[in-house]
């Protein structure tokens, strides 16, 4: 065939690859201020359950499955239609949780982390998933809402001040910044939401790592990833949030989203 009249080689497409995204919610039992927390009935439904639907509204979650080491958690969630997986019970927080189930996952590129005793409107979540899937330069990701006068005071509430480009400088259970002076536009408090996206890779590192002095003093596990040099990407979002640690806040979680389904 003369070179002229040979057919053009076949064009191949190349499609950029899509991040595998899952959402992990870990979930014990023991509880030293409310044993059998994500059972404890909530406006009519087991906690662990009210979290689950939640996140399975999210977009952006290639699976969300629920995280736990006691059998009564895992046959609720399966009779809600929600998938589990059995863990450790020696796993020691959240994170220990989700590396262990995250080591039998190679195929997936991230994970998001919602604990099983926080309601949360499902936006936040896809924003953070579509961030992670847009974002590969980010090994870690979380959220943050602007703090009220009273979560200033109230070392429940953790705050985070962040770099100009939106990386995490420090989270603590005090009010951060101290406004001794006023600033020009005026600096706005942030209430860290425990809301995680990490890339698999840096969880499992972070899993093997060892607690750090800023860690234990303030009690928060986020401090490693700073403390060892892991940037922390921070998302100011709107939307709801509900936890629930002790027998007083089931009365407060249950009115609030009785007036969120008033409200819709």
């Amino acid at each position: 065939m003369h070179p002229a009249t040979a057919a053009a080689p076949e064009r191949v497409s190349i499609l950029p690859h899509r991040p595998r995204i899952f959402g992990a919610i870990p979930a014990r039992y023991a509880s030293t201020r409310l044993p059998g927390k994500p059972l404890v009935e909530v406006a009519g439904k087991p906690m662990i359950v009210h979290v689950m639907e939640r996140v399975s509204e999210a977009e952006g979650l290639d699976r969300v499955v629920v995280l736990t080491d006691d059998e009564r958690i895992a046959r609720v969630v399966e009779e809600h239609g929600g998938a589990f997986e059995m863990t450790p019970a020696e796993c020691a927080s959240g994170t220990d949780r989700i590396a262990w189930a995250a080591r039998g996952w190679p195929d997936v590129d991230a994970v998001v982390n919602v604990q099983g005793d926080w309601i949360i409107d499902p936006a936040p979540i896809t924003r953070l998933a579509g961030h992670l899937a847009a974002h590969a330069e980010d090994p870690m990701v979380t959220l943050a809402v602007t703090a009220s006068a009273a979560d200033l005071e109230d070392p429940a509430a953790v705050k985070v001040v962040c770099d100009k480009n939106g990386h995490a400088l420090y989270f603590s259970r005090s009010a951060i910044p101290y406004p001794r002076q006023p600033a020009e536009p005026p600096v706005v408090p942030l209430k860290h939401w425990g809301i995680y996206g990490y890339r698999r890779q840096t969880l499992l590192e972070l899993a093997a790592m060892a607690p750090t002095p800023l860690e234990q003093t303030e009690s928060l596990e986020q401090l490693r990833a700073l403390e060892n040099g892991i940037d922390i990407r921070v998302l100011v979002v709107d939307g709801q949030a509900q936890s629930m640690d002790t027998p007083e806040d089931v009365a407060r979680v249950e009115a609030a989203l009785r007036k969120q389904e008033q409200g819709a």
